[in-house]
């Protein structure tokens, strides 16, 4: 702001008061040193007395505005406030805490905009998951029928496992609890065979794509695949149930990285790693559901041997029943060397 000489000669003319000197140190109470940080202080926000303009100067300032502004000044003294009873509830002047939404309808509606285009991208993205589009046919129908005899093996094992538990006096629902017991023996090592040349197969489709060239000729690293699928699969048949079953899944939630990062790199089709999210997705939840119907049977008087189990008591078996037949031909030796004997004491 310019000054005229009227100004500064109004100003030297009133020189500002000398200032007593204080101590450094104050004594404050504690509301007022917590009033500051607070919403509810008694004290409104002012200026900073150092800030503040003297009498002599703020007369000089009103003295230097333009007609524009001094006309501004007295239209907005003389504005009267218009009531607007309608816009001003308990909530009107309330910010919220955990967003920037306030009740501005036009904000609300684009907040509700962005949140269905969000929803809308979700479901877009599953829908692009399942998406069998770009799958062949053959292939879709083939491999969606290889897993469907996976699938009922495991829902077999859960009925009979409810079978089993529900059964009143060995009669259950359907069939009886020693027929279930019976079925179950059965369907676990199916289902567990199965998955081994499910896992055996995946591999093995790694040979056919490198001996089709397929992307490259990659070597090792390609055969590496299917040799280690089957190398992992084929020991589970003689692990104990459970253990088997979930060194399966282990092995397919693997492989279905394995063929991810393959067709990331382009040694597969573009469309095999969506075929190969659903098979894996349906043959995951089956071993899941498998694992459950299998840990409602596994108290000790349900318990199920094993393929360990099966193959001791298959060579068990001939040398118990060869111990019993040599104790009785030599129980009946004895029985007639005794009658011998009393034969010859007569």
């Amino acid at each position: 702001m310019l000054r005229t000489g009227a100004s500064r000669l109004a100003l030297r003319a009133y020189p500002a008061p000398a200032v007593r000197p204080a101590a450094s140190f104050r004594c404050t109470a504690p509301a007022a040193q917590w009033s500051q940080f607070s919403s509810v202080a008694s004290k409104r926000p002012q200026i900073r007395p150092a800030a503040q303009l003297r009498p002599v100067q703020a007369a000089v300032m009103r003295r230097t505005l333009s007609q524009e502004r001094k006309e501004d000044e007295d239209r907005y003294a003389h504005e009267k406030i218009k009531a607007t009873p309608e816009t001003v509830s308990t909530t009107s002047s309330i910010h919220p805490m955990m967003g920037e939404v306030a009740n501005n309808p036009d904000a609300t509606l684009q907040h509700k905009i962005e949140v269905g285009s969000g929803l809308k991208g979700d479901i877009g993205t599953i829908r692009d998951t399942f998406n069998f589009s770009e799958v062949p046919r053959q292939a879709h129908y083939i491999g969606l029928a290889g897993v469907l005899p996976y699938l009922a093996t495991s829902l077999s094992t859960v009925g009979c496992a409810y079978e089993i538990n529900h059964s009143v006096a060995g009669y259950g629902y359907i069939i009886s609890a020693e027929t279930a017991s019976k079925l179950l023996q059965i369907l676990e090592p199916l289902q567990i065979g199965y998955g081994a040349v499910i896992l055996s197969f995946l591999g093995a489709i790694h040979w056919g794509l490198e001996f089709a060239g397929y992307g490259g000729n990659h070597g090792y690293r390609r055969y590496a695949i299917g040799v280690a699928a089957p190398a992992i699969a084929w020991p589970t048949v003689l692990m104990p149930v459970e253990y088997a079953l979930i060194t399966q899944f282990t092995a397919f939630t693997l492989l279905y990285y394995v063929d991810t990062r393959a067709t990331y790199r382009g040694w597969t089709p573009p469309w095999y790693a969506i075929y190969r999210f659903v098979l894996t997705f349906i043959v995951g939840a089956s071993i899941v559901v498998t694992l459950i119907g299998r840990g409602e049977v596994a108290d000790a008087d349900h318990k199920l041997p094993s393929a360990v189990d099966r193959v001791k008591e298959l060579r068990d078996h001939p040398q118990d029943q060869l111990a019993k037949e040599e104790e009785g031909i030599r129980a009946q030796s004895e029985a007639e060397g005794a009658e011998a004997e009393e034969q010859g004491a007569k």
